[in-house]
């Protein structure tokens, strides 16, 4: 039995929907924020050193980071779905936007978030962090624009991926000039089971 140790309004709620989207037996932990600091509790300690979310634990195996997690999931459960082949091209852009969500989009959504709290503090900063965000989502709209999916007509594990970086872009205003990013989020939030996941998830605030 896959075991998900799942935090609230985190990174986790993905993996949650890819077991949906497989079909896939599961166990969830669930691990709450601290509403005033908003940090994992220490108890994510005990299975991820790291005290982060998500990790999964498949038998003797123990999985941390999204897009490992994601990868094995589909490798060793998926029996070839959810992935185009892998002797294709198609499958190395698969990879590349395995790798693209917290290797380069998620950094100034991230920085947006944090030095926003700054205040005048944090001004100088906004005009280069403006210039990333927009830079990324007009490569991730641009994509959109040219099929319903991230690599084709179907989903993939790069959608499920990438979802978190539509869903925070969205909740810091940011899709206003990526329609075809505002699109995707809305095709994808509608899927049976990434609804089946916010019902098993509990409580995320970036499905709204």
């Amino acid at each position: 039995m896959i075991i998900v140790h799942h935090l609230n309004n985190s990174r986790s709620q993905r993996i949650l929907w890819l077991l949906e989207e497989l079909g896939l037996p599961y166990e969830l932990k669930r691990y709450q924020r601290d509403p005033k600091t908003n940090l994992a509790p220490p108890e994510l300690k005990a299975i991820n050193a790291l005290g982060k979310s998500p990790v999964i634990q498949d038998g003797p195996h123990v999985v941390i980071e999204s897009g490992a997690i994601i990868d094995y999931l589909i490798r060793r459960h998926g029996h070839g779905r959810l992935q185009p082949d892998p002797a294709t091209a198609t499958y190395d852009e698969y990879v590349q936007w395995l790798h693209f969500a917290e290797g380069s989009a998620m950094l100034p959504l991230m920085l947006n978030l944090y030095v926003g709290r700054l205040g005048d503090a944090g001004a100088p900063l906004h005009p280069r962090i403006e210039s990333e965000v927009a830079n990324y989502l007009g490569y991730l709209d641009n994509a959109l624009g040219l099929t319903p999916y991230l690599v084709g007509d179907e989903l993939t594990g790069a959608d499920i991926q990438m979802s978190f970086i539509g869903e925070i872009a969205r909740a810091q205003g940011k899709l206003q000039a990526s329609p075809n990013v505002a699109a995707w989020v809305q095709r994808f939030q509608a899927r049976p089971a990434y609804q089946k996941a916010l019902e098993q998830g509990g409580e995320y605030a970036f499905a709204k």
